[in-house]
């Protein structure tokens, strides 16, 4: 099966959405920078309180993945009406979830202080996360407008507006963090600040964009029914739910060991939240892959036409294998460079390069299953993806991390270990569904598919 007919398109379409993912995540990298200085009870503190919001917020975004199935099949089919009635619905959906959310969110403010963090880092990750809350709702907005455009192959709006809202973001760092131009020096709280600014931003670009879109294809979103349709509703949640379980578990894993991390001292905390930024940086292609990829894979089953689809989704599969095995590499020859861009700290430079060491024995199985689970949403399958998380990073990383951390006094070089067991049991089970089940769909008629 040649792969080169599908490379090009799969390229055109995943640079612009590996770049708005690259820029989601220097959002969080400019933060820790930002607040660097400030010492590494700042820095932890700004990785708990953003790992408590997301660990929650996850869900929500989750939900409304299921756009990516339905927006891509229709626009494949050529139902450009589907894909604006899929748009309102994931207004919707997003604006329903937004609020009991939040409510959560302040929940986990009160019992903050009961769940053991460091005396230093308790306090300023408390005000962080009661600003980041704020962003819940344009936050899930934009990830519905998102999974919108992209699934009608519309991704230049999505580079705009991150990195458009990264300089925002830097700016209001500057501002908020060190109090210029006569404001308060906020510290760690003006950090969150100028990130809810800049969530904001991003949804208001993307809501232009899904305008001026809709003028210049002389669409009809204005004469549509804004209101909710049950029976759509219900499709996206049964498509999104698992895939949104899926996402919480596996961002859950990682919220829950940068809390576990917490609990051990500041250099700890600080050189985890350091490496699990870098490589999650690095995270940010395969999982631009696969939202190109999913994309791919469901216009073309939209068309009817399954072998291209088995096509795309390997050819996203080989290009996330090569790119992680680069990240690998880069990691394990200079992981003194990478962490000395945040910090000069001894301890933390020392400590952090071992932590990089153990993110390059896991970057190709983390890509894999990234990608894997993009494709198979393409198909429409999401419960797959779900169940193997559930068991790879719940039932074998996390336990064997607490474990390594804890009871065996590895700290968070074991906590790191444990989650790269997760990690690999998720690439291999996942490329294994994925090639059964494209298999599967090529004795299928087209008209069965979602």
């Amino acid at each position: 099966m040649s792969l080169r007919s599908e490379l090009k398109p799969m390229l055109r379409l995943a640079g612009p959405v590996v770049v708005a993912e690259l820029g989601w995540m220097a959002m969080g990298l400019v933060d820790v920078l930002m607040v660097g200085p400030l010492g590494p009870a700042a820095i932890g503190a700004v990785g708990v309180g953003a790992s408590l919001h997301m660990g929650f917020v996850i869900f929500g975004m989750g939900l409304l993945l299921g756009l990516d199935t339905m927006v891509s099949q229709a626009h494949g089919r050529g139902d450009a009406e589907a894909c604006r009635h899929w748009l309102v619905q994931g207004t919707w959906l997003a604006i329903i979830v937004a609020v009991p959310l939040m409510l959560v969110c302040v929940g986990v403010l009160f019992v903050v202080p009961q769940i053991g963090f460091h005396p230093d880092v308790m306090p300023l990750a408390r005000g962080y996360l009661s600003v980041i809350i704020w962003s819940t709702v344009p936050l899930l907005l934009y990830a519905a407008f998102r999974r919108y455009l992209q699934g009608m192959h519309v991704v230049t709006p999505l580079m705009f507006a991150l990195v458009s809202a990264n300089v925002l973001n830097v700016v209001g760092n500057w501002v908020f963090v060190y109090g210029r131009f006569g404001m308060p020096v906020l510290g760690v709280s003006g950090t969150a600040l100028a990130t809810v600014m800049s969530r904001t931003w991003m949804m208001l670009v993307l809501l232009v964009a899904i305008a001026l879109h809709d003028r210049w294809r002389r669409g009809g979103l204005a004469r549509l029914s804004w209101r909710p349709q049950v029976v759509r509703l219900r499709q996206l949640i049964g498509l999104g739910l698992p895939a949104s379980l899926q996402v919480t578990l596996e961002v859950g894993v990682f919220a829950t060991a940068t809390v576990l991390a917490g609990r051990l001292d500041p250099i700890s905390s600080a050189s985890h939240q350091i490496a699990l930024n870098i490589a999650s940086t690095a995270f940010m292609i395969p999982l631009g892959l696969s939202s190109a990829g999913a994309v791919r894979v469901g216009s073309r089953l939209g068309e009817g036409r399954i072998d291209d689809a088995r096509r795309a989704g390997w050819t996203a599969l080989a290009v996330g294998l090569t790119v992680m095995a680069g990240t690998g590499l880069l990691f394990f020859l200079i992981p003194g460079a990478l962490i000395g861009l945040f910090t000069h700290d001894p301890a933390v430079l020392a400590l952090g390069g071992s932590l990089l060491f153990v993110a390059a024995v896991f970057q190709l199985f983390d890509g894999v299953q990234s990608v894997a689970t993009g494709i198979l949403r393409g198909l429409g399958e999401t419960r797959a993806p779900m169940l193997t998380n559930l068991v790879g990073h719940w039932v074998i990383g996390l336990p064997l991390g607490y474990a390594l951390c804890f009871a065996w006094g590895l700290g968070v070089i074991g906590l790191w270990w444990g989650l790269s067991a997760g990690l690999i049991v998720c690439g291999v089970v996942l490329v294994w569904v994925w090639r059964v089940q494209i298999g599967r769909r090529l004795h299928r008629p087209p008209a069965t598919e979602v």
